[in-house]
């Protein structure tokens, strides 16, 4: 079990990434990024996919953390500091007490994840989903219904920025994403690997409620207002859930949470 540093002087090098979090948040900075929160930081301990690089934890967290510190590699520092310095290191109150820097994994092309996924298979494709909240949203359903990819457009935010992680209680640490290049057919791309797209509209052209998942199946989803190209919505199924008359739209987070439900319910 690695062993605690006390931390109790706010330039000391050893947390200098932990500095001004808010500001910073390590995203796209050297494949490394933030994680916040005890379940948060299990998920990062336990997750095949990325590793913790070091812990900074408020010394009153110190004996509910002991299984999760446990269970790290010994060459993973975990510092310890007082509530009110960790609050002066990140610049800002933070109530948990509890960060991990994480290092991120190579992020797969497209191509290659579809390829890796046999047989019956579920899978996300987002389009300028730009909302962190959204995004956290998203991922959490995902993994709650074991979605097995969601492949990201040029235009969707990073899921492994810190506030995407904290709502999707570490999910997108679990669920398997690509980010596609611009210039990237998704729909061509979901043919080529054999998954059958449907894409939400509100102008869809059946409901949710007639409509019936196939082994492989990939859901298209879109940014709230704009929503997928007309493009995208001509060249797939569309679908549309049914909503009380005089409205239309759902937030994008709840609508995957329908669809994946819906689509767990015939198992596939």
């Amino acid at each position: 079990m690695p062993n605690l540093i006390e931390i109790d002087d706010l330039h000391d090098p050893r947390i200098e990434v932990y500095r001004d979090i808010r500001e910073r948040d390590l995203v796209g900075r050297a494949g490394l990024f933030v994680a916040e929160g005890k379940v948060v930081v299990e998920k990062l301990t336990d997750c095949d996919l990325h590793h913790p690089l070091s812990l900074l934890i408020g010394s009153k967290r110190v004996d509910v953390l002991r299984p999760v510190i446990a269970r790290l590699a010994d060459d993973v520092p975990v510092y310890v500091a007082t509530q009110e310095v960790i609050d002066a290191i990140a610049g800002f109150p933070l109530h948990r007490g509890i960060l991990a820097i994480g290092r991120r994994a190579g992020v797969p092309k497209a191509d290659d994840l579809l390829a890796a996924l046999g047989g019956c298979a579920t899978v996300l494709v987002l389009a300028g989903i730009a909302n962190h909240d959204n995004m956290g949203g998203i991922f959490r359903n995902a993994a709650a219904f074991g979605v097995n990819a969601v492949l990201l457009d040029a235009d969707c935010c990073d899921p492994l920025y810190r506030k995407a992680i904290r709502v999707s209680v570490g999910a997108t640490l679990l669920v398997p994403f690509a980010q596609m290049a611009r210039q990237e057919d998704p729909v061509d791309l979901l043919e080529r690997h054999g998954f059958n797209s449907v894409a939400l509209s509100p102008a869809g052209k059946c409901l949710l409620t007639d409509w019936r998942p196939g082994l492989r199946t990939a859901v298209l989803l879109g940014a709230e207002g704009p929503g997928l190209s007309a493009d995208h919505i001509r060249r797939t199924h569309s679908v549309q859930i049914a909503m009380s008359a005089g409205f239309d739209s759902l937030n994008v987070a709840t609508t995957s949470g329908i669809v994946l439900h819906h689509i767990s319910a015939f198992g596939a």
